[in-house]
């Protein structure tokens, strides 16, 4: 009666180690995609033909997975000017340029004495992106003369 006690409790163990083996898998859940913004420091509202305005910028990351690559991009839709970044990169427009730091810098140099807007899209390598509006209109020299 021992033996076969034995023989039973050995298959229990047996069965139990099976069953939770098998219940357990191999892939390790990762999380590997966390939505971001973009923070933006205050920039002026009107530009001269010429002038040059900064950009501040910061990326916000809810979490970091170190694989993470970020896009930015840009279009003109109203004025003439260029965009350009801190490593003097000249973007060209609606192509995507890599982002090397969570912290960068734009310049925009106008070049008309029209009304500017442009949208910046910033896109990581999960699809997640945060789009920025710009609008500066055109200082000139009667605005400047009526606050003397």
């Amino acid at each position: 009666m021992k033996r076969l006690l034995k023989k039973v409790m050995m298959c229990a163990t047996m069965m139990a180690a099976l069953v939770g083996f098998t219940s357990c898998e191999d892939d390790l859940d990762i999380q590997t995609n966390y939505p971001f913004e973009v923070e933006v420091m205050p920039v002026p509202t009107k530009v001269l033909r010429g002038q040059t305005v900064e950009i501040r910028c910061h990326l916000t990351k809810e979490g970091d997975y170190k694989n993470t690559l970020y896009t930015i991009r840009w279009f003109l839709y109203d004025g003439t000017g260029s965009l350009r970044m801190e490593n003097g990169t000249i973007l060209q427009p609606n192509d995507r340029y890599l982002l090397e730091n969570e912290t960068f810098r734009l310049y925009y140099t106008s070049a008309s004495t029209d009304a500017h807007k442009f949208i910046v899209v910033v896109e990581d390598s999960n699809g997640n992106s945060q789009t920025l509006t710009f609008n500066f209109n055109n200082e000139n020299k009667k605005d400047n003369e009526d606050k003397d």
